[in-house]
């Protein structure tokens, strides 16, 4: 087992974190990033090409954070490999100690860095998942040749926290567990009364029985970066009086931290949630550490 699924399945509240590997073809930035998160957090996932950008590998940089002595979450897109690059790659992570996956589409090349880019979408995130599942599980290729060792792997999906309905069901995040789901991480969830109504309809269905669900948080540096999340981040609402905190604080980037600690604290009171997911983006890694330590 990880460490991840194993608080997990101890029913200990686990954190984990995440960082954006640099364009670099240098490891120093990214391990100096993430000592920051050393003994904070119990794993630390690296995006894979986030925001169709180019970065350094997710598979070269969670394999460097593994050989440094860190717990990685691979970021494993579909947008830019193929089902023999993904096999391919999903071995070679698992045999540099890379056992955490997070399974996503990926976002719209036209929308990145290098907008010409052909996207690939061989298979989509639920076949992913069956086919990490399977080299682990069956210790077969696709093609239904046996590996000689199968990887341990400890298999993540995404998924959109919200207020749900009287007649929701939670089918998506079910098919998800059907294809090898065993955790979750979701987008930003800063309504800690919404966030407890989901988990109890989680609860309810079954699901955190089956699958543990991390919540995204992370510090907001500014009222105004917290509005821009509300207007274009899918599914994100950030509170009125969050803004108006932000707003009317001394040190914006401080009072961030400090709410982002608040909700680790209201978080882990909430029955069936398995932790949090803290994300920062364009901030550095001290800025998920100081919320932590905050928490307490």
């Amino acid at each position: 087992m990880t460490a991840l699924s194993s608080k997990i399945s101890n029913r200990e509240f686990a954190i984990t974190a995440e960082i954006v590997p640099p364009a670099s073809a240098s490891a120093e930035s990214l391990l100096a990033e993430a000592s920051h998160l050393k003994d904070l957090v119990d794993a630390i996932n690296v995006t894979d090409g986030a925001g169709a950008t180019t970065t350094m590998s997710s598979f070269s940089a969670a394999a460097l954070l593994a050989g440094a002595g860190y717990e990685p979450v691979l970021q494993v897109t579909c947008r830019d490999r193929n089902r023999i690059a993904l096999t391919a790659d999903l071995l070679g992570a698992a045999a540099q100690g890379c056992h955490n996956l997070l399974i996503l589409m990926g976002d719209d090349p036209a929308k990145g860095d290098q907008p010409e880019a052909k996207p690939v979408f061989d298979l989509d995130s639920r076949q992913v998942m069956q086919l990490s599942r399977q080299l682990r599980d069956d210790a077969v290729l696709p093609s239904g040749k046996p590996l000689q060792a199968a990887p341990p792997f400890y298999i993540g999906a995404a998924d959109m926290p919200f207020d749900p309905p009287a007649d929701w069901k939670p089918d998506a995040l079910q098919s998800k567990i059907d294809c090898g789901a065993q955790f979750t991480q979701t987008q930003f969830c800063f309504e800690p009364a919404v966030a407890r109504r989901f988990i109890g309809r989680l609860q309810d269905a079954g699901i955190t029985e089956q699958v543990g669900v991390l919540l995204g948080i992370g510090p907001i540096v500014s009222a105004k970066s917290a509005q821009w999340m509300n207007d274009n981040l899918y599914g994100v609402t950030i509170p009125e009086e969050t803004i108006k905190r932000l707003e009317q604080a001394a040190d914006a980037k401080a009072e961030g931290r400090a709410i982002c600690a608040e909700l680790i604290q209201q978080y882990r009171e909430i029955p069936g949630l398995a932790g949090v997911h803290i994300m920062a983006p364009a901030q550095k890694p001290d800025a998920i550490a100081d919320a932590i330590k905050l928490a307490g």
